[in-house]
Order: structure tokens, then C-alpha cells, then sequence
């Protein structure tokens, strides 16, 4: 195994490596080639400072080491206790030495449980001058599934933090069945007549009701649906919100909201008006345009918005603002400061940077209907994705809607407003080089600290979960080895240069599994990239399904039959970080990296690594018996014939759920989203087309082509 270096200065002292070690940053690693990479001392030391961690001089460190070995011994309690069922764990209280602790158990069901003092002896700790020891605690392995609440008591002081108790593994067995397959749809891009210039949740709807009704379909798994900043320009990338927790607007379908036959008939003219201004949109195949959908949108859900509710409309409203507390308030507040002053808050007054803040709790209560405005624009959202999962367990799928999950926020959103402390400064999260992005990726997303994270109960991360699963029938977590290890960047370095900082996992998968367990959904970990061994067991082992894209399905060189494939794995030829199969089919992966001088190879090598894989699977096709030997690849037809027989690969694996791009039923080539760009390609612009270019409506997709129904027919269970 080769050692490579990121740059000259990555020797660092043993000290500096300890204090690292102790806040999981990673000072080396193993990367995807196998090789192992050495991160450079003025990484760890940017990582650190990020995590309030001063390394200015080695005198510094010592005394950053022992603060660090001593945090938990300055609390009575842990902020928060999670645990699986049927398993017995301890837990600590820190008390002055010698002084008597006490710990029980509130059920959610109000049962008080005293627990059992164990006799084990831990060495007390000098902790600012005081001796503290530390009393341990059984939690038993009786308490049911749930979130609960443990208290303690010592010398005094009585606390208390919440305790999840989580299943020991999620069963998807029991909700998928043996196999069941879907529809893969980025809804922005899949537009249907009713549209207003992109699709909304009128269209997932109509989408899951009609593949599950007429072609048997098990699921639908959409894109992000989290929401963007309110303003022009809207950002275009699902996988960069301004907040996770909540959904985008611009997904609303105002038609179907029912306070529309409360407007005057001259407001209703005026919105159909505007609905009717985007019928040629909607067909064209130019780049889809966000700021335009959500100036009318916006305008016409004001209407709405002003013209009132029922009494009873009123109070499912007021409900779920209560059901969603303080965050739902704190997003809405953010829109309305943006509306004002813009999405840098560098432009801001002052102020309002501290989101908790009296000044910002007096401009909530000035600007208190404006709040309002956003406020409801989530309720009617909520109450369209309940729609859209009512559509899809009535029209018979056994999962229903599958909702992404994106990897972290816009480093000026919401979240980064409200959720500053949790947030680490000065860094962006992303991925080490590998062979597809070669320089490595920098999504310039601040990620979570996991002390802070650890510290505030992992409030943020459950919260976020409960509400995206209010609707859900599954959850498709974006690099999900995020909840074990995630590649900071620090500003100003490449992305290369960063290294990767460990989370408490099981804590994070504890309370994952929880919160899937109580919504009734199952869990999609995209486990592709720089994966150490140990982590997709981990996952398979909670119940929670992996990833498996045909194009990485490689071993020893080759490419791997599919029979071979995981069987607990979300299965499907492509993916939205690959061009659709044709375009794949036709080095358009190649094309646009070379283009956009993003390869480290020279293309002539490249072009000739991609003829290679995909002979390699023309080759398996045909001995499968999948592709006749005759098929001229190189031509339309051919290529359709290529297209159909990877599907059918794709169904001759054992995965439990398989998944069809809707680009893939038309034969679309034009690439969603080319990974490490921001403006150098139209990323998440691109409209559904066919293969010569042409905008493809919803309704046309449902008319069922040739090629549509080839590839439906080798994925649907064989009848009888």
C-alpha cells in the first residue's frame, strides 16, 4: 500500500496527533485506490479550530487535550441516552466524591422506573479544584420502543435528558416483501400540463398513483424536496437547502389548495391566468427556470393566503405550528429577513445575526403576518405530501413516497442561521478524490460539529427526521457514511487537502432507527464512495437497505454480474449524479468532465476506460442471453436494445427493491447534475427530453412507448 502526502507539511507531532485522535479527526487515511493518504498538519489544525479547538502553540495543547478528557466530568448527566431494545446499558451520574446519586426512568407512558446502582468502581477526577466520582446506572433491557426521559439526582441538583430507546433493527422485509420496484423521479425536471414551469406535488401525486395503480409499482423516490431561499435567484440544487426540516414552496400545487373557493372570482381568474401562462413552458426543453415558477407562485399563494380559512381549517393549522414549535417559527422568520435584506448576512444589520436574540424576537412580532405567510406555506405543504402518500397506499404500493435526504445546508440558510451553534465555521463538507471526481468534492455545506450536535441532544437531527417522515413511506439518506465520517474542508484549502471527522454513529443510527421504526418507513443508505468495510455492515445489520448503481458494481477489474449484487440494497442501472443510461451509454459522463476540464487523466484515457466497462457488460449481456449478439450498439435502435437489457440485468439481481430513472423510459441523455460544478453546468435546470432533445410532459410518459414498456416489463414480478 502506497503513502501519499497532500502536501509538504503533513508531518505533525505525536501531541498533535493525540489531541485529534480524541475529537475523531483523522490525521490519515484509505482512500478508494487503496492507497494511503496522510492529511498535513495545517489541516488537523484548521479542523480543530473549527471545533473551537486552540492548537496556536504547543503549549496549547496539553490544555485543549485535558479539556477535552474532562468535558463529561463537568456534567451531572450525558445531554442525551440512546440505546436499543432488549439491551441492558449504564449510564453515569458525576457527583462531588463521596456524595450519593439517584437515577430513574419516565416512560413516555408516565411509568416511573428507579434504576439500579451498580457497584463499579471508577477513579474520581480533580475537575476544577473539586474531586468528582462518578456513580453508575442500569438502564434495563425491558424499556419499550420510544423516547423517554431519564432524570438524575446528585448532591443536590436534580437534571434530566431525553433517552431513545430504538428497535434493534428495522424489518423492511415486512413492508417491501420480497421485491418491489419504482419510479425514480426528479419531480422539478418531470412537468405535467397543470404544471406551472416545473413539477410540483400535484405531479408526485399523479405519478405514484398511476405507476402503482397501472404498472404495479412499489414506491416513487423523488428528489429533495427541501426548501430553497425565497428570493431570485432561487438556488437550483436539491442537495444545497436552506434547511432540511422543511420543503420548498415552489412545490406547492396552488389549484389544488382548498382555500382557492374562498377567492373572488376576479383573484381566481387572475391565478388561472397566471397557471395559464406556462402551458408553452411546460413543453419546451430550454432550462428550466425556478425564479419565474416562484414569482407567480408566490403571488397567487399570497392571494390565497389573505383570503383566510374555516374555523376548522384554522385549527389543523394552528395544530401543526404547535406540532412544530420553535423550528417552524425560526425558518419562517429567516424567509421574511432574507425577503429584506438578502441571503448574504454579511448585509444584514448586525443585529439579527444571532437568531435568538431579543431584536430578532421584535422583528418576528412586527413583521408577524409576513412570518405567518411562510408559516402556512409549510401547512399546505404538509398537507399536499400527505396527499401524495394517501395517492400511493391507495393506488396499492407497499412503500408509497421515498423521500432524499440531503447531505447538510447552505452555509447562509436557514439552519445556518438557526442552528449556528451545532454548525462547524470555516468549513465545508464534501468527499475525498475517487475515480469519478479525481480532484475530490467541496459542497460548501457547514457541517455539523458532533460535540455541539452530542451536546444538544441530537435535537436537530431528530426533529429534521420526524418531520421529512410525517409523510413518508420510506427515506433515501444521501451519503449516509455522514452519520459515521464526514470529509471536512477547511475554507480556502482544495478539496483534496481535507480529512475526515468521525461521529457518534451509533447514537445517530440509534435515533434513525427510531424515528423510521415509529413512521412506519424504511431507510436507503446511499453507501457509495470512499466506504471503510466495517460501515456497511453496520448499516445492514440496523436494517437499513444499501445502494447498488450498475456502473460501480465492480470486482477485481471486472464488472460484477448482478446475481452477485447485495440483496438488502436499493438497486438501478443510474443515478442523478450520472447522465440517464443512453447518455452514459454514449460517454456523456466523459464528455462533460473533459469539457469542463475536470479530469486528471488525459481523455484519450478515459474515453478508453469507458469503451472498456461498457464492452464488458455488452459481453455479459449476451451471455445472459439479455442482448442479442447481433444488436448493432452503435446504433438508435441498438442502443434502446442496450438500454432494455440492462434493466433486465438490473431484475436478475436479488436486490429488495429496484429502481427505474423516468429519463431512462424515453431514452433521455441530458445529464441531471455533473458532481463537482456549481455554475460551470446547468446542474438541476435540465427538463425531462427525449432522446432527440424533445420536452417530455408527464402525461406523454404515462402514454407507455415502446422503450417505456420494455424496460417496465423486465422489472415488474413475473404474474402467476
Amino acid at each position: 500500500m502506497s503513502t501519499q502526502l497532500v502536501n509538504d507539511d503533513a508531518e505533525i507531532s505525536p501531541e498533535l496527533a493525540e489531541l485529534a485522535a480524541a475529537y475523531g479527526v483523522a490525521t490519515d487515511y484509505v482512500d478508494q485506490a487503496g492507497a494511503h493518504v496522510q492529511v498535513s498538519r495545517a489541516t488537523i489544525e484548521a479542523v480543530l479550530a473549527a471545533l473551537g479547538v486552540d492548537t496556536t502553540g504547543p503549549e496549547w495543547i496539553p490544555v485543549a487535550l485535558r479539556d477535552r478528557q474532562l468535558r463529561d466530568w463537568r456534567r451531572l448527566m450525558p445531554p442525551v441516552f440512546v440505546t436499543r431494545v432488549g439491551q441492558a446499558r449504564s449510564t453515569w451520574v458525576h457527583v462531588p466524591h463521596g456524595t450519593e446519586a439517584s437515577a430513574w426512568i419516565r416512560t413516555h407512558t408516565g411509568e416511573r422506573i428507579d434504576l439500579k446502582q451498580l457497584d463499579v468502581w471508577v477513579e474520581p477526577r480533580l475537575v476544577g479544584g473539586e474531586l468528582i466520582g462518578e456513580a453508575t446506572f442500569e438502564v434495563p433491557a425491558g424499556l419499550p420502543i420510544g423516547w423517554h426521559t431519564l432524570h438524575a439526582v446528585g448532591d443536590g441538583t436534580e437534571e434530566s435528558c431525553p433517552l431513545a430507546v430504538a428497535p434493534d433493527r428495522l424489518t423492511p422485509e415486512e413492508i417491501i416483501g420480497d421485491r418491489q420496484w419504482g419510479l425514480m423521479a426528479q419531480i422539478y425536471s418531470l412537468r405535467s400540463r397543470n404544471s406551472w414551469g416545473t413539477g410540483d406535488l400535484g405531479d408526485v401525486r399523479e405519478i405514484a398513483a398511476w405507476s402503482g395503480r397501472d404498472l404495479g409499482a412499489g414506491f416513487t423516490l423523488i428528489n429533495p424536496l427541501h426548501a430553497a431561499g425565497p428570493t431570485a435567484p432561487m438556488t437550483p440544487s436539491p442537495y444545497l437547502p436552506v434547511t432540511r426540516r422543511y420543503a420548498n414552496p415552489i412545490y406547492i400545487a396552488v389549484l389544488d389548495i382548498p382555500e382557492m373557493d374562498r377567492l373572488t372570482e376576479k383573484r381566481r381568474r387572475s391565478i388561472e391566468k397566471l397557471a395559464a401562462s406556462f402551458a408553452g413552458v411546460n413543453e419546451s426543453s430550454e432550462l428550466l427556470d425556478r425564479d419565474s415558477t416562484w414569482t407567480a407562485k408566490r403571488t397567487a399563494l399570497k392571494w390565497i393566503f389573505d383570503a383566510g380559512r374555516k374555523n376548522s381549517r384554522e385549527r389543523e393549522y394552528e395544530q401543526f405550528c404547535v406540532e412544530q414549535g420553535s423550528g417552524l417559527l425560526d425558518y419562517a422568520t429567516w424567509c421574511v429577513l432574507i425577503e429584506r435584506y438578502g441571503m448574504s448576512t454579511k448585509e444584514w444589520p448586525t443585529k439579527y445575526l444571532d437568531a435568538h436574540s431579543d431584536e430578532v424576537a421584535k422583528f418576528r412580532r412586527k413583521n408577524s403576518a409576513d412570518v405567518e405567510f411562510h408559516m402556512w406555506m409549510q401547512w399546505i405543504l404538509d398537507e399536499q405530501l400527505a396527499a401524495a402518500q394517501l395517492a400511493s397506499r391507495d393506488a396499492g404500493m407497499a412503500i408509497g413516497i421515498i423521500h432524499d435526504l440531503a447531505v447538510g445546508v447552505h452555509p447562509q440558510g436557514a439552519d445556518a442561521w438557526s442552528q449556528h451553534s451545532v454548525l462547524a465555521n470555516g468549513i465545508g463538507v464534501g468527499a475525498p478524490p475517487d475515480m469519478y471526481n479525481q480532484m475530490g468534492q467541496d459542497w460548501s455545506q457547514p457541517p455539523w460539529r458532533p460535540d455541539a450536535l452530542a451536546d444538544a441532544a441530537f435535537a436537530p437531527f431528530s426533529n429534521m427526521l420526524r418531520t421529512i417522515l410525517r409523510h413518508a413511506g420510506g427515506l433515501r439518506i444521501d451519503h449516509i457514511l455522514g452519520l459515521f465520517r464526514m470529509w471536512w474542508v477547511p475554507n480556502g484549502m482544495p478539496a483534496y487537502a481535507g480529512t475526515f471527522v468521525r461521529y457518534d454513529h451509533d447514537a445517530l443510527l440509534g435515533i434513525l432507527c427510531l424515528e423510521a421504526h415509529l413512521a412506519g418507513a424504511v431507510v436507503i443508505g446511499e453507501d457509495l464512495g470512499t466506504v471503510e468495510p466495517w460501515v456497511q455492515t453496520a448499516l445492514a445489520e440496523r436494517g437499513i437497505l444499501g445502494t447498488s448503481i450498475l456502473w460501480f458494481e465492480r470486482a477485481d477489474g471486472n464488472v460484477l454480474a448482478p446475481e452477485h449484487w447485495r440483496k438488502e440494497a436499493l438497486a438501478s442501472v443510474t443515478v442523478h449524479d450520472l447522465p440517464p443510461t443512453a447518455g452514459y451509454l454514449r460517454d456523456e459522463h466523459v464528455r462533460i468532465r473533459a469539457e469542463l476540464d475536470l479530469l486528471t487523466r488525459p481523455l484519450a484515457i478515459e474515453q478508453a476506460e469507458s469503451l472498456s466497462e461498457r464492452q464488458q457488460w455488452l459481453d455479459l449481456l449476451r451471455q445472459l442471453g439479455m442482448l442479442a449478439w447481433d444488436v448493432d450498439t452503435d446504433s438508435d435502435e441498438g442502443l434502446d436494445q442496450v438500454l432494455i437489457a440492462l434493466h433486465k440485468a438490473l431484475a436478475s439481481a436479488p436486490s429488495r427493491l429496484l429502481g427505474v430513472a423516468i429519463p431512462d423510459l424515453i431514452g433521455d441523455r441530458r445529464a441531471q447534475n455533473q458532481p463537482g460544478t456549481d455554475q460551470e453546468y446547468p446542474n438541476w435546470r435540465v427538463p425531462l427530453s427525449d432522446a432527440h432533445g424533445n420536452g417530455v410532459l408527464l402525461e406523454e410518459v404515462q402514454q407507455c412507448g415502446p422503450l417505456q414498456a420494455a424496460v417496465i416489463a423486465s422489472v415488474q414480478p413475473a404474474s402467476g
